[in-house]
C-alpha cells in the first residue's frame, strides 16, 4: 500500500516557523518535537522569510506594481515595433 502524504495547516507551518525563527530549540529538537525532518522546517523558514515582506504591504501596492509592470512591458513592445518599422523604411 501506497503511504499517503501528510498534509500541513498553515497555522501550523508558522507555529513550527516561528519556534524555529526564536531559536529556543535547536533544529533536532523541533524536528523530533513535532515530527518532521529538519530539511522540511528549514524549507518552510525559507519560504516564511521571502514572503516577509508581503506581511505588511497591501494587495493594492502588489496590483499597483504588476500593472506598472504590465504597462512598461507593453511600452517596450510599442518602442520595439517602432524600432523594427524604422529600420524598415531605412533600409537597414
Amino acid at each position: 500500500m501506497k503511504k499517503e502524504r501528510r498534509k500541513f495547516s498553515p497555522v501550523f507551518k508558522t507555529k513550527v516557523v516561528l519556534e524555529s525563527i526564536r531559536e529556543a530549540s535547536t533544529l533536532q529538537e523541533l524536528a523530533s518535537k513535532y515530527s518532521l525532518h529538519p530539511t522540511q522546517i528549514t524549507a518552510w523558514k525559507r519560504e516564511f522569510l521571502e514572503k516577509a515582506d508581503t506581511v505588511f504591504g497591501s494587495e493594492k501596492a502588489v496590483e499597483k506594481e504588476e500593472s506598472k509592470e504590465k504597462e512598461l512591458y507593453s511600452k517596450i513592445g510599442e518602442l520595439q515595433i517602432q524600432v523594427d518599422f524604422l529600420k524598415k523604411v531605412l533600409g537597414k
